[in-house]
């Protein structure tokens, strides 16, 4: 395995977590009919979202690395009917990602290479590394902007971090 491959897998692994982290906060922070609040008929709430992050993470990842049958059905993951509770909407998203983070980590480099169908789309092992890492910070995002509005709260993510220091750190 290369030195690049296993960088790539490694912090493919580790902003997963990151944003995993990051939900399951904003989620504890919300009450359980926030969590299913709809502003408006265009945006998700932030229960539809993990669904959809699930979805995504479950298909890509999952059906794609680990042989999983794909059996998404994308567009029940927006405006469900059925609520979910806020336990069991963060343990299924968990075990999703903690699966996804898994089968990334056991990756081989012939596999970020290798052309995938997934979705409709021809990705390479590598392409699909980067959208689900992409498409999680993108909808951790808005689970984070959706908790701010709703709490008037600052969600902490950088306390601690100096993010005024200025210039590259070559280590």
């Amino acid at each position: 395995m290369s030195r690049l491959s296993d960088q790539l897998r490694a912090t493919s692994v580790r902003r997963m977590n990151e944003s995993k982290e990051r939900i399951e906060k904003c989620v504890r922070m919300l009450s359980e009919e926030q969590i299913w609040h709809r502003a408006n008929n265009e945006t998700p709430c932030v229960g539809d979202q993990i669904l959809h992050l699930s979805g995504n993470i479950q298909q890509w990842i999952l059906s794609t690395f680990s042989d999983l049958p794909d059996n998404r059905k994308r567009d029940s993951e927006f405006g469900s009917t059925d609520v979910i509770s806020k336990n069991e909407l963060l343990l299924s998203f968990r075990t999703v990602v903690k699966n996804a983070m898994e089968s990334i980590a056991e990756l081989h480099e012939d596999q970020l290479t290798r052309s995938y169908d997934v979705q409709g789309f021809q990705e390479t092992g590598t392409d699909i590394l980067v959208h689900v890492v992409e498409h999680l910070s993108y909808h951790t995002g808005q689970i984070a902007l959706h908790t701010k509005i709703f709490t008037n709260e600052d969600l902490g993510f950088y306390a601690g971090q100096d993010l005024n220091s200025t210039g590259p750190t070559i280590q």
